[in-house]
C-alpha cells in the first residue's frame, strides 16, 4: 500500500526524460531521476543518510531542484525540492541524478 501511495504522489509530478548529463550538482539547478530499475523508486530521505526516514519514493524521469549536496560516507547526498511540489524537501543519492 505504501508503495502505491508514493508512486501517485511521484507520478503527479513527474517530468519527461531526455538526454542529459550526469550530475554535477550544482545548487539551484534542476535535474531528473534516472537509473532506478523500472520496478523500484529512488528514496528522497529525511537527512544525508539511509538511516533516515523515507519521505516518498520517486520513479525515473522526477524533475528535483538541487539546493546543495553532502559527503556521507561512500555516498554523495543532495537536498532537493520536487520541482513541482516545492514544499516536498529531502535527500537523495546523487548518483540517481542527471541534469536537466
Amino acid at each position: 500500500m505504501r508503495k502505491v501511495i508514493f508512486a501517485v504522489l511521484a507520478a503527479a509530478v513527474v517530468g519527461t526524460l531526455g538526454t542529459a548529463a550526469p550530475a554535477t550538482a550544482g545548487p539551484g539547478r534542476y535535474y531528473e531521476v534516472t537509473g532506478v530499475d523500472e520496478d523500484d523508486m529512488l528514496k528522497m530521505r529525511a537527512g544525508p543518510g539511509i538511516g533516515y526516514r523515507v519521505i516518498v519514493g520517486l520513479p525515473n524521469g522526477t524533475l528535483l531542484r538541487v539546493y546543495s549536496c553532502e559527503q556521507s560516507g561512500g555516498t554523495r547526498w543532495c537536498k532537493v525540492a520536487l520541482k513541482q511540489a516545492r514544499g516536498l524537501e529531502g535527500y537523495v543519492s546523487w548518483a540517481y541524478l542527471r541534469e536537466n
